[in-house]
């Protein structure tokens, strides 16, 4: 089978013709439509995990997927062939993962049966974003009419962020560059912050004295994310997801929140699922490439130059 996959920690991806995986009790073999790529599929091939999880070379890449079930092993009740599913297909070791034409996965990782009103290239689009988005607004726990500050909106988290808080009702600013601005809008982002022509402090400051009711951020470095804390108001939320805030700063300033991490469940899936199904929300994928392309796409990742949700269209 086609897999993309590296030979050793933080060397090159490739892709690469790779042994079909068998299936084994508890396990079940889905052979997949496609891959949603997130930030951390390099920081597994960097070695993010190493010494934390097993993991077996050549390095298979991707959490995140969706495809039909083609074979069930023994024991297996939660799922039967030919069931649609998604999810992240993480599990040990690490190095069978989701960026490959098959993957045989337990039958209790944190996947479950797909939405039933989208493609499964679609689906492939949402579990870690979609599930990082709708539990940073949990978080939050913003009214309808609060204004929500999302720095770095236009990637695959803030995009959903940006989709869900309007679903919510919340009034949210974003940063974006122009060539962004009016997919942000569609989303239902109710002003736009443009990164590029000026800092986005002072430009908030001046839009909003006040200040905001809540903040996620998803780009800023320790220094700059706890400059940001300053345009909450007291008693607000601050979020980041690259784990670079400090605890103490933020209670100095009157403020709750701090690094927030994802914990993923089939039951968060579902809840994604429910509201797709009913139309709450609408997927928002950015690019759609082949396993040949997605070698090039990492990198863009790497260097900070991805734009929107990308998902890796495998086929069934």
């Amino acid at each position: 089978m086609k897999a993309v996959a590296v030979k050793a920690f933080k060397s090159t991806p490739e892709l690469m013709e790779l042994p079909k995986p068998q299936v084994s009790p508890g396990h079940i073999l889905v052979k997949m439509a496609a891959a949603g790529m997130n930030p951390y599929d390099w920081k597994l091939t960097d070695g993010i995990m190493e010494g934390h999880m097993p993991h077996v070379f050549p390095l298979i890449m991707g959490v995140d997927g969706a495809g039909i079930v083609e074979e069930v092993g023994e024991g297996v009740t939660r799922f039967q062939a030919g069931d649609k599913v998604y999810g992240q297909f993480i599990h040990k070791p690490i190095g069978e993962g989701s960026y490959a034409e098959y993957i045989s996965v337990p039958e209790k990782v944190g996947i479950t049966i797909a939405p039933k009103s989208i493609p499964l290239t679609t689906a492939a689009a949402i579990p870690t974003a979609g599930m990082t988005a709708m539990q940073l607004l949990e978080k939050l726990g913003l009214k309808p009419g609060q204004k929500l500050l999302i720095v770095g909106a236009t990637g695959g988290v803030g995009s959903f962020t940006t989709e869900i808080a309007a679903a919510l009702g919340l009034y949210t600013v974003v940063t974006a560059s122009p060539a962004n601005y009016q997919r942000m809008l569609d989303l239902g982002a109710k002003e736009i912050i443009d990164h590029t022509k000026a800092p986005v402090i002072p430009q908030a400051q001046v839009k909003h004295p006040e200040g905001v009711d809540g903040l996620i951020d998803l780009v800023s470095n320790a220094e700059e994310f706890d400059k940001m804390c300053g345009l909450v108001k007291p008693g607000g939320t601050a979020l980041t997801t690259l784990f670079v805030a400090n605890a103490e700063a933020i209670r100095s300033k009157g403020l709750k929140g701090g690094n927030f991490e994802t914990k993923g469940s089939p039951e968060a899936l579902d809840e994604l699922s429910n509201m797709i199904d009913q139309q709450k929300i609408i997927v928002p994928v950015g690019n759609i490439i082949s396993l040949k392309e997605a070698p090039e796409a990492v990198a863009l990742s790497k260097n900070g130059k991805a734009r929107g949700k990308t998902v890796i269209e495998i086929g069934l």
